[in-house]
Parts: C-alpha cells; structure tokens; sequence
C-alpha cells in the first residue's frame, strides 16, 4: 500500500485522514514539521505522495524536480508525487478544488469585481481562479491592507473570498471583516471548513448572502489528490458521496426545545445509535459550578445561570461529532445562535405543553404557556428543522435520524 499524508506545521484538527481513508487505497498520515526541519523531511521521508499546507506551499516548490504548469503558475504547490525513478513532482489541486467550491456557491465571478483576503499559498490559487473565470477585478487584502481606508475604495465589490484563518477552530468567533462595508455583495466564500459556519457566513446567512464553506474545496482538492497518488480515477458520485460523509460525520447534533421536551432522553438514543459522545448542558453547568441548577438560579438568578450557559455552549458548540440537549432557555441570548449553529444542526423538538416535564426546573413553575409563545420565534429562528414529541422516545430519535442522515 502506498504512504501518503499531509504535510503542515500545526495539523491537530485535520480532516484529511477521515477523507482520504474515503477514497481508500493508500495509507495517509499526518507530518507536522517546523520550518528549520523541512529541508531535512524532504531528504529523509520516503512518502509516495503528499498534500502540503501552511506555512509550506510555497516553500515546498523548491524540493520539487518537476512542477505542474499550473502549480507554477500559480506559484504554490498543494500535492507531491514521488515517481517511479524517485523524482518528485509538485502540483496544486486547490485550484480544482476552488473550481468545484465556485461550482457549489453558484455564482459567477464572470464581470464581477472580488475581494480575496489573505495574501499566502491558498490565496495564490483562488486568485488564478478567479482570473481564469473572469472576474473583472481581483482585490487582495493582505494584512496590512485590512484597515478602514484601504477597504473604502472596494465597497463595491460582488464577491468576498476569505482564505485567512481567521475564524478557523479553535479560535472560532472571529471574522477578518464586517459586512456591512459591503451593500453590493452577491456571494461569499470562506474556505474555512472547521467550523462548518464561520462567524463570517453566519453573518452573511443573517443578510439572506449565499455563502459556502471550505470543505467542498477541502474533498474536491482531495479527489483530485487522490487520483494523483493512485492513478485511478474517481467518479463525481465518490467525491459527492465523500462530502456528504464528511458533512454528517463532523456536524453536532444539537436539540433545543421547551423545559420537559425530552432533549436528554432523545439525546441520548441519537448519541447511542451514532456511537457519539452525548452532552448535556444543564449537567455540564452543574459540574462546572458544583451546584445544582435550582441552586444557581438561588445564587446567581437567572442571568448568572445564562451566562454560565453560553460559555458551555460555547465550549462544546465548536467541537464536532457531538449530540448536545440544550437547556430551554439558551435561545434566549442571541450570542448563543452562532455557538450552536456553527458546526451543528439544530432541531427543535416540540412537545405539547401539557406534557412537559417540570420537577427540578425553576422557570418550569410559571406560566409555561406565556414562556411558550415567548420563546416560540426564538426556537424557530434557531433550528434547521423541528419534530414533534407525540410518540416513544426511541421513535422520536428516528425521526430525527431520518431527516438529517
């Protein structure tokens, strides 16, 4: 079996391996390697084939015998293949992979002036494919051009590509830009794939703006690798089959609803039937504190439990592969929309109102009916799809199950 992996300096979070293991046929791992230690992996690493990432796809190019005209000109590589005599051969998949991101966003850089920030290897690629669609005018916006006077002379601009990792886990929240700068846009692009939703494309689905993420690039680059390293073609049914693993693989499945809707005990039968690690909020609140919750609303009131809250949401909404019950009232901050949503699917799980539990839960001894029709456009507003609990909790986990898998 060929050996293959991804070469990078912090590599941690990658999904790479999941991805290639997909296509199969080679093994793959991840090289994490600092700067003053690349010139010696090259001498000393016998890989077949390797995919390159930051810091090193532009440095790569100069231990390559032979490079792509593509590759070249863009002036970075993102593949390697070792050949038979031993000669190694750089190419860039990105622009590939960019292609099939343009091809999913479905919109046309064609006449239309784009703002790509970010200046290193990834950059590179989207601008060349950018050009060779079209676009009328490509603006690049390193780091020292993000500023308030730079960015006013292109607030007309169509398109925005970000391919910084700003936003990019762990450090999820950020967003290189604010879009009101920007009234003409038509589209944007974030080749970021963990989160699946920057704060960026939240912040454009908020204006009702297209936007797509980075993991269509992420498995079209990687098919493209693939065929590389292997010889063997694969199919477009593959590569979407591929996404579409990926996608369901890493998204968290979160549940909000009323107090007493059955969160848990649905959770938990999703997390099970997954092999999942199940969450729950209001069990990690109470382990964080080491109180109860009825003791923390004696303690801290309501808004000193909320607070505690949003930071467990935040904390566990960035990671993926998770089922996570939410507490009814986290919709109640608008701050905890983007924890939930950005590496999630939200399902509102609605419970008739006479059937809600109530034992144990403060809020629960009032009017459960006014907090219902209070919260009701919140849940809405925060879920991707709702359920209705009027059957056998194993049942309601299937119907869950069905519309997301």
């Amino acid at each position: 079996m060929k050996s293959c992996g991804l070469l990078g300096r912090k590599l941690g979070h990658s999904y790479s391996p999941a991805i290639h293991a997909e296509f199969g046929g080679y093994s793959y791992e991840l090289f994490e390697v600092e700067p003053e230690s690349l010139a010696d992996f090259f001498a000393n690493n016998k890989f077949d084939g390797i995919n390159v990432t930051i810091p090193y796809k532009q440095a790569a190019m100069e231990f390559c015998d032979e490079i792509s005209p593509t590759a070249r000109k863009i002036g970075s590589v993102n593949t390697i293949v070792r050949r038979a005599d031993g000669t190694l051969f750089g190419d860039n998949t990105d622009a590939e992979g960019f292609r099939k991101t343009i091809d999913a966003c479905e919109i046309s850089p064609e006449g239309k002036k784009v703002i790509v920030f970010g200046d290193g290897g990834s950059s590179l690629s989207v601008c060349h494919v950018l050009r060779d669609l079209g676009a009328a005018e490509v603006i690049v916006v390193g780091l020292a051009e993000n500023n308030e006077t730079f960015l006013a002379h292109h607030a007309d601009a169509e398109l925005l590509v970000n391919t910084t990792p700003v936003g990019m886990y762990p450090n999820v929240g950020e967003s290189p830009v604010t879009l009101e700068k920007f009234p003409k846009l038509c589209a944007i692009i974030d080749i970021i794939f963990n989160p699946a939703y920057t704060r960026l494309m939240l912040d454009a689905k908020e204006r009702d703006i297209p936007t797509t993420g980075g993991l269509t690039m992420l498995v079209g680059q990687a098919a493209v690798s693939s065929e590389l390293f292997t010889g063997r073609a694969v199919s477009i049914a593959k590569e979407a089959n591929v996404l579409n693993t990926m996608r369901r693989r890493m998204e968290n499945i979160i549940l909000i609803g009323m107090p007493g809707s059955g969160k848990s005990t649905h959770g938990r039968i999703i997390a099970e039937k997954l092999n999942r690690t199940f969450i729950d909020t209001d069990a990690e609140i109470e382990k964080s504190a080491g109180r109860t919750i009825p003791e923390i609303f004696a303690d801290e009131g309501e808004a000193g439990f909320r607070a505690r809250e949003t930071a467990v949401l935040a904390e566990f909404g960035k990671q993926s592969s998770l089922v996570i019950a939410t507490g009814g009232g986290c919709v109640t901050r608008p701050e905890n929309f983007f924890h939930l949503r950005q590496n999630g699917v939200v399902v509102f799980t609605e419970r008739a109102i006479s059937e809600l539990a109530t034992e144990g839960r403060p809020l629960s001894q009032g009017d459960l009916h006014a907090m219902y029709e209070k919260r009701l456009p919140m849940y809405r507003r925060f879920a991707d799809f709702s359920v209705t609990v009027d059957s056998n909790p194993g049942d309601v986990a299937d119907k869950i199950l069905k519309v997301n898998y």
